[in-house]
């Protein structure tokens, strides 16, 4: 039987942050104040190529990184969470679906400190077809269950525009129907 090891708490929760087995991160301002190997890694670095960086080297675009952060600010002022499955990018340039879910220390000020969660899913939803920066933010939108409609309130375009974006998802997806689409989209076909 294995001895127990007994450790002083603080060292018990670093350990329990550095060993976890899903990336963990603490930003300020998103900016990376402190990750765990699991993180690093999923992106391609070590933890230190990363404190003091913005989160967006881990962004396809700085465009995402300012939509994504606008709409999860909104929620984490709301509720003082965000959870999301989001396109983001490894160090090579390659891009992966991740799940991603953060709690804000201050609901009035979330990216003030936040602790992040992300989890590389791309084993169960790997990306086949290149998509634009707008694509992938619809795909993000059409995972979520979204409409149309409220795409476009989300990302503040019209209605039309979301339908001519879907009908070329629907042609780089070689799939006929949104159902197939959603379910390509989700790695479910």
């Amino acid at each position: 039987m294995d001895t127990p090891i007994n450790l002083p708490p603080d060292v018990n929760l670093m350990l329990a942050f550095d060993m976890a087995p899903v990336g963990l991160c603490v930003s300020r301002n998103r900016i990376i104040q402190r990750c765990n190997e699991a993180y690093a890694s999923m992106f391609g670095y070590t933890p230190d190529e990363l404190i003091g960086r913005s989160m967006s080297v881990l962004y396809p675009s700085e465009h995402e990184f300012l939509g994504i952060g606008a709409r999860g600010l909104a929620v984490m002022r709301d509720c003082g969470r965000y959870a999301d499955e989001r396109i983001m990018k490894h160090r090579d340039g390659r891009l992966f679906w991740c799940h991603a879910s953060g709690r804000a220390l201050d609901r009035d000020d979330p990216f003030c400190c936040a602790v992040w969660m992300f989890e590389d899913i791309s084993a169960r939803r790997p990306i086949t077809t290149a998509l634009t920066i707008r694509e992938r933010e619809i795909a993000q939108l059409l995972i979520e269950g979204k409409t149309s409609k409220q795409i476009a309130r989300v990302l503040e375009v019209s209605p039309r525009t979301i339908d001519a974006h879907r009908v070329r998802l629907l042609r780089k997806l070689k799939v006929s129907t949104a159902t197939e689409m959603v379910s390509r989209l989700a790695g479910l076909m």
